[in-house]
Order: structure tokens, then C-alpha cells, then sequence
């Protein structure tokens, strides 16, 4: 999976688009940290605690592994696994995961925005993970891994495809075309519970082990400034 130098391209789109980052933006090493994932406890808050905050929408590939990166990142307030980008009303984790509906893996990121950006989320989503391989992250494979950024209005979507735009000028991934979908946001469909949290709960799992923690790990030691600070 490639983990690429973003800053310069963050900077760049925070100028055409005339937004505010609160933080400066991220600096990415080369180095891939072998960090096991934290052990702080992650309380889910109440649909009233969570109304005062921001949502932003993205796919890309298993939402074990999405959910917990956007968990870790400082202003997340809460991220929720589930599906969205698909037509089918109430889908469920048997139709997504084997492929038989049009929805795709993702997560609902509440955030501050006093603490970060919508900006730096997307340069977390586009950090995070490969956007040239077409319906696949790592092993898992399918529509239903495909990489989607989700908008909920025209400021957002102009982030997105400037971001986009930059990448391309660029030439980051070497001419390999950029698959990522850019959607506008319709209806998000929570996943089933034992989904939510999953990394944090089954840790010793085989696929949490070998694909969703290193995968945590790399965002980590990529975008250590964008990290909540652990408490002691």
C-alpha cells in the first residue's frame, strides 16, 4: 500500500479553496512503525452528544481497518462503521460483503471542526490508503472495497477534486489512474453491532493482525501529528 507526501498538496488546496486548516498539515516519513494499536478505551457517545458535531463519509476497503484510523485521529469524536454509495434500502453485512449489492464498506467520521478540517480529513483518506487499485485494498477485493469520498455539498466536493487534481499534477503514484469515486452523499446505513469497534474488540483476530493493525500502524507513524495524544 502506498503512503505518500501530502503536505505540500494540503497547503495548496487549502489556498484555492480559501479554506482555514486549524493544524498544519502532516509530514510523511518513510519509516513504518511496528506500534501495536493502543489500549485506551473507546466510549460510543449517545445521538444527542454526537448531533453538535460534523460528519464527513468515506470507502476505503474493510471498515474494520478504516474505522480504526479515523478513530485515532485527534478531533474524531466518534466513527461508525457501515454502508453506503449503493442503492439497496437496509442493507446488511451477508449482501455488502459478499458482493450482492452496490453499497460499499464505510465509515460515518464525526468530527470537530474547531479541532480539524474537512481538508485534512480527506488528506487522511487519501493518506491512508491506495487510490489507484480499482475495487481493492490489501486482500480484499470487490466493489464493496471500492475507495469513495463522500460529499455533502459543493464546498466539500471542491476539496476533494482539487485534492484529486493535485495528486495528478504531481504524477504521486506514477501516471496510475486515481479510481477513487467522488459521491455525493446520500444515505449512510449503520453496520450490524458486533462490526463497531472491531479491531479494538478482537485484536488477536488473524485478519486484524496481519492486515488491519499493520495498516493502523503505518497511518500512525506517518501522520504522527495528526494523532490523539494518549492519555496517561
Amino acid at each position: 500500500m502506498k503512503f505518500i507526501q501530502h503536505s505540500l498538496m494540503a497547503m495548496a488546496i487549502l489556498l484555492a479553496t480559501g479554506c482555514q486548516s486549524k493544524t498544519k498539515p502532516a509530514t510523511i516519513s518513510e519509516n513504518v512503525s511496528e506500534r501495536t494499536p493502543t489500549s485506551e478505551k473507546i466510549e460510543k457517545m449517545s445521538p444527542q452528544d454526537l448531533s453538535k458535531y460534523e460528519t464527513a463519509y468515506f470507502a476505503s476497503g474493510c471498515f474494520w481497518c478504516v474505522e480504526a484510523i479515523f478513530e485515532s485521529v485527534r478531533g474524531v469524536k466518534e466513527v461508525i462503521s457501515g454502508y453506503a454509495g449503493g442503492t439497496e434500502e437496509n442493507p446488511t453485512y451477508e449482501m455488502v460483503g459478499s458482493g450482492q449489492s452496490s453499497h460499499a464498506e464505510a465509515v460515518e467520521v464525526y468530527y470537530d471542526p474547531s479541532q480539524i478540517s474537512f481538508v485534512e480529513l480527506v488528506q487522511v483518506f487519501f493518506g491512508s490508503h491506495d487510490p489507484t487499485t480499482l475495487n481493492r485494498q490489501g486482500p480484499d477485493r470487490g466493489t464493496q472495497y471500492r475507495s469513495i469520498a463522500f460529499y455533502k455539498n459543493e464546498q466539500e466536493k471542491k476539496i476533494i477534486d482539487s485534492y484529486i487534481q493535485a495528486l495528478k499534477d504531481q504524477n504521486v503514484y506514477g501516471g496510475a489512474p486515481i479510481t477513487t469515486e467522488v459521491t455525493a452523499f446520500t444515505k449512510f446505513y449503520d453496520a450490524e453491532d458486533y462490526h463497531q469497534d472491531y479491531e479494538r474488540k478482537h485484536p488477536n483476530n488473524s485478519y486484524i493482525r496481519n492486515v488491519s493493525i499493520p495498516r493502523l500502524n503505518r497511518f500512525k507513524a506517518n501522520f504522527g501529528d495528526y494523532l490523539k495524544k494518549e492519555v496517561h
